[in-house]
């Protein structure tokens, strides 16, 4: 048991997030680089990321007690939130599912179609994030797609923001919704007293 330890305490200082297909393979812990295959996502709002983790449990009463006797979950919910401030080929596609980037031949202008049914854009996130220089946290949902997608406002007050929330999706019965990877010495094994 821990107890009180002020240098287990984490700050996102700095961070990334990177998008890949789904079935791309992540790195295999935090020493090894994200191959070219990941796309760096570049920079995010300082809002950071929020990571969301719900679910919904019912309840089995009985005749014999007032306390339910079992609880099984219902629901189980994993959901990665930011909003991303450069608009480019990852972003904008990511952003409205799918599609991709049309250039205009001869003229440097580009087009990109919002379709009216765009489908299940189903992608790969990574997230990782530094604090104190040599800690390092990584994020890896390997199957999800964007299911909410924050207002856009076109002002001259900030940046454009493209913010979404990613829902991470089962790859099936026995493979992880998302892993951690850490390098951080607050996991390693407890001295033996």
């Amino acid at each position: 048991m821990s107890g009180m330890n002020p240098s287990e305490i984490r700050v996102a200082g700095t961070g990334r997030v990177y998008l890949a297909k789904v079935g791309t393979a992540a790195p295999a812990d935090v020493t090894a680089l994200w191959s070219d295959d990941w796309h760096n996502l570049g920079y995010t709002s300082t809002d950071g990321v929020k990571f969301g983790r719900k679910g919904k449990t019912a309840v089995i009463d009985t005749w014999q007690s007032l306390s339910p006797a079992r609880t099984i979950f219902t629901e189980h919910e994993l959901t990665v939130k930011f909003s991303m401030l450069q608009l480019n080929r990852d972003t904008f596609p990511f952003f409205f599912s799918g599609g991709d980037v049309q250039s205009t031949p001869n003229s440097g202008s580009f087009k990109y179609d919002i379709q009216a049914d765009p489908g299940e854009d189903e992608r790969a996130l990574g997230l990782e994030f530094q604090d104190a220089g040599d800690i390092t946290y990584r994020l890896v949902v390997p199957r999800g797609l964007v299911t909410v997608n924050d207002d856009v406002d076109f002002n001259r007050k900030g940046a454009v923001k493209l913010g979404v929330t990613f829902t991470a999706m089962s790859l099936g019965p026995n493979a992880p919704l998302a892993t951690w990877l850490m390098k951080d010495k607050a996991y390693a094994a407890a001295a033996p007293k």
